[in-house]
């Protein structure tokens, strides 16, 4: 029998959808093609120069707030199962990470999905900054991150080791590089974990299922674990369908094919503001003189591994069993990838604690005040073990509140 949610209809004098229970025997399954009504004009752009000069309104908001650094990755041999036996060694390619808040903070680490970067979480990273070490890394072959060798080498076990790795560089151990800070142990005790205290990581999609499987393997290395849409059980059709979009090299000639694009393919984010998305358009895309538009900001080979490996499941509850630190799992009401019942099992015999976002699919992009408040209740211990909720939608954000620049300078828009 297939799982089903029921949703109730959207309440538009209270600004926000009443959930149903969960996995009742009622109601349909998610329309993964359903967006809710935005209120407000969509920004129509019919140039690139039109295009940057918003950009440099948006990128500015954040310009300044924080730091990009990169360390050295270094990938083993254990991980490059394509490569021919006389040409395997380990070999080094850089990491990069954006860090905002202070040195000697509690670490919040934080890592996106299959296509995301890092300048994802800018709102949630900017909200946190006052409290938290909020550290925001690109992926290998995504953002501004380098790239592996060969297409066998982007797996789910390579993600897991660069997640070790990060957080063995945020907590000063020396690597095979000096990349991101000044070298020495002046240089590490200022990157190291604050305080002593271990790392939060918070895993989107791909993100999450890193995380369990470095939790199953070290699980010393996480304090806490924040889940954003993902459980052990991540379905192969869901995965199919994302690998079809995904694993294509796109050219955007002008500005309206781009943020149709990006539209698109992220109808379930529910009701983010223009500006939100935009800010994730930019940074997931680049300018290419050869191809005289913008780009992806990532390796192709990295979404064509995805592809190939998308034909199975993710399955991982023996790892899941492992993992026994505080679990906060965020759950996109619409999602096709974290459904009912992975979410029940979950729960059992373990006290996580559930935020569901209302018209919302996959992966909510953490962007709303209310949301990143109850985050931040939770990162701060005062909300029980084991607590479910929903969480409202905040007002709109003020596009450029107080930006102390009307425009970024164009180091920050490359």
């Amino acid at each position: 029998m297939k799982p089903r949610l029921n949703v109730v209809p959207r309440q538009v004098e209270f600004g926000d959808t009443v959930p149903a229970a969960l996995g009742s025997s009622g109601g349909a399954l998610p329309d993964v093609a359903w967006e809710p009504p935005l209120p407000g004009q969509r920004r129509a752009l019919g140039s690139w120069n039109e295009y940057m000069a918003l950009a440099s309104r948006v990128v500015g908001r954040f310009h300044g707030h924080f730091a990009l650094r990169h360390f050295d990755y270094e990938h083993p041999v254990r991980l490059q199962p394509g490569t021919p036996r006389r040409l395997k060694r380990a070999y080094v390619t850089p990491v990069a990470y954006t860090e905002w808040g202070a040195a000697d903070a509690p670490v919040l680490l934080c890592c996106g999905g299959v296509a995301n970067v890092a300048m994802r979480f800018h709102y949630l990273a900017s909200d946190l900054a006052d409290r938290w070490r909020v550290v925001c890394m690109d992926w290998l072959g995504r953002g501004r991150s380098g790239w592996l060798a060969a297409e066998e080498d982007y797996s789910l076990a390579t993600y897991a080791e660069q997640l070790r790795q990060m957080i063995r560089h945020l907590a000063g151990e020396p690597g095979p590089g000096a990349a991101g800070g000044p070298a020495g142990p002046a240089g590490r005790a200022r990157r190291g974990v604050g305080g002593g205290r271990g790392v939060t990581v918070l895993g989107s999609s791909m993100g999450g299922s890193a995380a369990i499987e470095l939790i199953a393997r070290e699980p010393k290395l996480v304090e806490r674990l924040i889940l954003n849409d993902v459980g052990p059980h991540i379905p192969a059709r869901r995965r199919r369908r994302r690998a079809e979009a995904i694993a294509r090299h796109y050219v955007f000639r002008d500005p309206a094919e781009l943020l149709r694009r990006v539209g698109a393919s992220n109808k379930n984010d529910g009701p983010v503001s223009d500006d939100i998305r935009f800010n994730l358009s930019f940074h997931q895309t680049r300018w290419s003189d050869e191809e005289s538009g913008r780009v992806y900001r990532h390796d192709v080979r990295a979404m064509q591994a995805y592809r190939r490996g998308s034909r199975q499941s993710v399955v991982q509850w023996a790892e899941w069993q492992h993992v026994r630190c505080p679990v906060l799992l965020i759950h996109g009401m619409q999602s096709d990838a974290l459904l009912p019942p992975t979410l029940e099992r979950m729960r059992r015999g373990k006290a996580v604690t559930v935020m569901h976002v209302p018209d919302t699919g996959h992966t909510p992009l953490l962007a709303d005040r209310n949301q990143i408040g109850f985050i931040r209740q939770w990162l701060a211990g005062e909300i029980p073990a084991g607590e479910e909720w929903s969480v409202l939608h905040a007002p709109a954000r003020d596009p450029y509140p107080g930006s102390p620049i009307p425009f970024a300078p164009a180091s920050a828009l490359r």
